[in-house]
């Protein structure tokens, strides 16, 4: 096998696997059938979350995923940010109960920070997006 085989498929199994913000929010917005899932605890859900996911902390999918997420939907998870393995454990829940599931990079915070719709319990919170994150005079970085 060469280095080339070996690093496309590499990067094609992190493309089937991992997505991003913008890429979720473009597919919400396109009204692709998937479950957002924000994996993090109680305290973390009510200071914020990305608007549209519903709550599943991780320590509970095993018990109540088939309750929250139906048989076949395909599932979208984040947790913290980039720091924070979160998704990952929460993806792994996902898919050893069968679910097509993929990991949102950058989790909340690069959501946030991009500028994305976030909701706590009194409603929408808008924020301006971080230049250092995402283009504040266009729609997408183009990539």
């Amino acid at each position: 096998m060469t280095a080339a085989t070996d690093s496309s498929r590499h990067f094609a199994a992190k493309l089937r696997f991992e997505t991003d913000p913008s890429d979720v929010r473009a597919a919400q917005q396109a009204g692709d059938g998937f479950v957002l899932v924000d994996s993090r605890g109680e305290a973390a859900w009510r200071q914020g979350r990305a608007s549209g996911a519903v709550h599943l902390p991780t320590a509970q999918i095993a018990e109540r995923a088939a309750t929250v997420v139906p048989a076949g939907t395909p599932v979208v998870v984040y947790c913290w940010g980039p720091g924070c393995n979160g998704s990952t454990k929460a993806a792994l829940a996902f898919s050893l109960l069968g679910y097509d599931v993929r990991e949102m990079i950058g989790g909340f915070e690069y959501w946030a920070r991009e500028g994305l719709p976030v909701e706590d319990d009194h409603g929408v919170i808008t924020r301006a997006a971080d230049p250092l994150t995402a283009p504040v005079d266009g729609v997408s970085c183009a990539c």
